[in-house]
């Protein structure tokens, strides 16, 4: 008995120590890291970084060195040897750091190079280049350089001499940035033409970069009907300025930006564009030219799940105030508004996201910069007090930038274990599949790669696999494919000269009562001569309801087939639909406009019935069937870049119908063409109140309902 009561106090103990144990690290943390699915949704992951506690100017040795702690630091950069570098603007200095976070040094005062007292005013960026420390002095206008050991000061850089710049212009250094050929980009505050570009010796180049003008459709309109003199004296349109820049190691520059007129940037997320025309980060080369990957689910634009609802804490889209080049060309950038890090590979998917506001450990508080130490990733934060945040990267970090890393390298085989561990700590994440999609194309196994890009909905990436499986799949079946081409030519050609004989019997056979299988056919003949087709169809019986009928019935088992056997790239999620549900999308559409157009016309002499009406509307549809059915048929051969001529065949297909529905309509009542026109829009508009009323009746009936149940129970109680 004793050994049986041992037995379960020691399992009980496991019971409530092993939960414990194995609670992954991200339960206990301040944040929770996340990516995006296609679908928008926020997919939990494994934490990429662990926080260590922040560290205080107390802790970096700042107060007790200078006397005087961090004051509204607004940049924080690093060099090779880890050595960080912080603007703190509210002291008018650098401080420096050791790798360690320790203090070194700092500049503040100085003897300019005309041998006069000098001081730093206001600076608000500062960048390393070799053994020089540069500084934006934004109070003073100017750029001052440093020797970064010892911090004796070197030079200073003015304003850019430039007939591109104003005399009232307002030159405001706040951010900049050099290339490994010493061209030296620089953001102004107050600039809109774009980064600034100068020489090593501070000498003028140009504009690069300059962001397009957000304007409204309605301005866009009224400057049409504006003379040339109206337009001078209008409000000048410019373009929205930079905010921060940083650079990579091949030289091209990150630029970011907070000005964008939030409608447009929501837009272009929605939109999912792959231009950076009006989304908050750039990656531009050295001529200025946008050249950001944006291969992922949504572009490269902080958050993707946001509230427009002004109540909410954290509504609209991300504020952008900074980004910082990590290792394996991956890259990050802050959301001051929500204090959240995103970190993107350099195709622009996003790997992880992090960060929330707290007092916790690893909570961050009024962000304001971001750099990375190697593997460590350091967060300014202008909080009481000012800290550094400091997140090492994690075992799961550390899989990722390996995988990244083997792909960089050209080592397919190992990124293709390195995306399987990464997939074993984290089932969810989709940029794993098309790493491992990436490494099976480059390594030839196109039919093996297909599936993993499948999994992750990567339409692009499948395209260029699939080319290359047709490719193989054609040079074997050429010979085949071709002929069938030929019969399927041929077998059409054949089916439309035997509908033609059919039809001119049928006109010619003097036979008032036409065969079931004559009345089909005619409808080939309407597609071809609306005119006369639609006037035999009335006056020559030549069509009827039952044939109309079936017109019908085929078009919607075409939209149901076209909803289940689309091709992959058409329909990447696999959306199914239901034959209910098709009957439902055609056969209201078609009711309302029979109903709303035999309303319209019997006040305005028409001289249709209703049964003319809805017999010309269903002959009306046959191009859908003919068009939409071979282009399904094709979506299942087509890559990305072709699916846009499957669609232009089911757009043509709905023109085909639009125009044989117009003269048919005009046909049918003997309208004159502009009287026709008008009665289309009328029957648009009565479409639309017809609607309004069944709403407003199911809504009053429902009413009514629930007011008749009440008094029920009302009196059931009261008995």
């Amino acid at each position: 008995m004793k050994k049986i009561c041992s037995v379960l106090l020691v399992v009980l103990a496991l019971i409530l120590v092993l939960p414990m144990i194995m609670i992954p690290a991200s339960a206990s943390s301040a944040y929770q890291t996340y990516t995006y699915s296609i679908d928008g949704n926020a997919l939990l992951s494994p934490d990429a970084y662990t926080a260590r506690p922040a560290i205080n100017s107390d802790d970096m040795k700042i107060t007790s060195n200078t006397g005087v702690a961090l004051a509204n630091p607004c940049d924080l950069v690093t060099d090779a040897e880890g050595n960080c570098y912080i603007a703190d603007t509210g002291n008018n200095r650098i401080v420096i750091l050791n790798r360690y976070f320790e203090y070194q040094n700092m500049v503040s005062e100085f003897i300019n190079d005309r041998g006069t007292a000098d001081a730093l005013s206001a600076p608000e960026g500062v960048f390393v280049y070799n053994d020089q420390l540069w500084v934006c002095d934004t109070g003073k206008n100017r750029l001052v350089v440093f020797n970064k050991r010892d911090g004796s000061f070197l030079k200073i850089v003015d304003k850019p001499e430039s007939q591109l710049f104003g005399d009232n212009d307002i030159y405001k250094p706040k951010a900049m940035a050099i290339d490994q050929y010493g061209r030296v980009y620089v953001v102004s505050s107050t600039n809109y033409q774009g980064v600034i570009v100068m020489d090593p010796d501070g000498e003028f180049v140009g504009f690069i970069g300059a962001q397009a003008v957000t304007i409204s459709a309605w301005d866009i309109l009224w400057r049409r009907f504006q003379t040339q003199d109206q337009k001078k004296r209008s409000t000048q349109l410019i373009s929205t300025e930079y905010n921060n820049i940083t650079i990579s190691d091949e030289g091209f520059v990150y630029v970011t930006t907070s000005s964008i007129a939030e409608s447009s940037v929501r837009s272009a997320i929605n939109s999912r564009t792959k231009s950076g025309k009006y989304l908050p980060v750039k990656l531009l080369n050295p001529a200025g030219e946008e050249i950001m990957r944006r291969n992922g689910f949504w572009p490269p634009a902080g958050e993707i799940d946001y509230s427009t609802d002004p109540s909410d804490t954290y509504h609209g889209v991300s504020v952008v105030k900074d980004v910082a080049v990590g290792p394996e060309k991956t890259w990050s950038i802050m959301d001051e508004n929500r204090n959240k890090i995103y970190t993107y590979d350099y195709n622009g998917n996003l790997l992880f996201a992090f960060g929330d506001k707290g007092s916790m450990t690893g909570s961050i508080s009024n962000i304001k910069a971001i750099a990375y130490q190697g593997d460590i990733l350091l967060v300014l934060s202008t909080g009481t007090p000012c800290t550094i945040n400091i997140y090492d990267r994690s075992p799961y970090g550390n899989m990722l930038i390996e995988a990244i890393a083997a792909e960089n390298s050209l080592d397919y085989n190992y990124a293709i274990e390195c995306w399987q561990a990464v997939l074993q700590r984290n089932s969810n994440f989709d940029a794993a599949y098309v790493g491992i999609g990436n490494a099976l194309y480059r390594s030839g196994e196109y039919k093996e790669s297909l599936k993993y890009f499948e999994t992750a909905y990567d339409t692009s990436n499948w395209s260029e696999s699939y080319k290359e499986v047709r490719k193989e799949w054609m040079s074997k079946w050429f010979l085949l494919i071709f002929a069938l081409i030929i019969l399927i030519i041929v077998g059409v050609v054949k089916w439309f000269t035997f509908a033609a004989k059919v039809n001119k019997r049928g006109a010619t056979d003097g036979k008032a009562q036409k065969s079931f299988g004559q009345e089909l056919i005619y409808g080939f003949y309407i597609l071809f001569h609306p005119f006369d087709g639609f006037y035999d169809l009335k006056h020559e019986r030549r069509g009827s309801v039952r044939a109309g009928l079936v017109f019908l019935a085929i078009t919607i088992l075409t939209f149901f087939y076209q909803g289940i056997g689309q091709g992959y790239v058409l329909n990447p999620t696999h959306r199914t639909t239901s034959i209910i549900t098709q009957v439902i999308s055609v056969l209201v559409p078609v009711a309302l406009f029979v109903l709303a157009n035999w309303c319209l016309t019997t006040l305005f002499e028409g001289e249709g019935s209703f049964k003319d009406i809805f017999v010309a509307t269903c002959y009306s549809l046959l191009p859908l069937p003919l068009i939409v059915i071979p282009a399904t048929i094709a979506s299942n051969w087509v890559t990305g870049t072709e699916a846009s001529l499957v669609g232009f065949f089911g757009t043509l297909a709905f023109i085909w119908v639009g125009i044989l529905l117009f003269f048919g309509t005009m046909v049918t009542h003997d309208y004159s063409l502009f009287k026709n026109f008008i009665t289309i829009l009328g029957t648009v508009v009565a479409m639309a109140f017809i609607i309004f009323i069944v709403l407003l009746f199911s809504m009053l009936l429902s009413k009514l309902v629930s007011l008749v149940t009440n008094i029920i129970t009302e009196l059931q109680y009261r008995a």
